[in-house]
């Protein structure tokens, strides 16, 4: 059974969703999909830490933990579907890639809702440490790379220029239709560069 892989680009609430295989060595999209990582898609829950900054102090930590907790399980769940239609297409899902950002580390929470660049990093911390979570207790192998590595992450995994990396993953839109967007070109690079670790 051939391998697979998933590409994720993480946005704050939602993540892009890749699915690809390799046909000799190079990739096929087995599915795509755009997934809420909220139950409630508004404001308040795709902006977690934008939200606490408003709630009295107490209040923050157990909202965040809640809005936590339901991204990792519908990211669980968003998983879980995505293999049951790779498997139904005669593959294995083999493994996970996740774009990250720069990868401060983030100090605690009270210095977080003190700082609006800090919650904006929070915010999507959140969401990528989801999908993190996920792979792992879907034991899934995960390959974490920073989003401005990712072409020369790829020009050494697959062994070709840059250049031609993005073209080759742009042309997979192709046969696809639109929209394929720039979320969805990235996440299934990274899913290409995880197939060849």
């Amino acid at each position: 059974m051939k391998k697979a892989a998933l590409g994720f680009r993480v946005h704050s609430g939602w993540t892009s969703l890749v699915a690809i295989s390799l046909e000799g060595n190079l990739p096929v999209v087995l599915a795509r999909r755009r997934l809420h990582l909220v139950e409630t898609f508004s404001y308040s829950f795709r902006q977690p830490y934008h939200t606490a900054a408003k709630m009295p102090a107490e209040d923050a930590p157990r909202f965040i933990d809640k809005v936590r907790q339901e991204a990792r399980e519908l990211a669980i769940r968003a998983i879980h579907a995505a293999a049951a239609d790779i498997q139904q297409q005669g593959c294995k899902l083999a493994a996970c890639a996740l774009l990250q950002a720069s990868g401060r580390p983030l100090p605690e929470l009270a210095k977080i809702l003190a700082s609006h660049a800090m919650i904006h990093t929070a915010d999507g911390e959140l969401f990528r440490e989801a999908i993190l979570n996920a792979s792992s207790r879907c034991k899934l192998e995960m390959t974490a790379m920073r989003e401005r590595e990712l072409l020369s992450r790829a020009s050494s995994a697959l062994n070709m220029r840059p250049n031609i990396a993005a073209k080759r993953v742009a042309a997979l839109g192709k046969t696809l239709g639109p929209p394929w967007s720039q979320d969805e070109k990235l996440a299934a690079l990274a899913a290409w560069v995880a197939l060849r670790m």
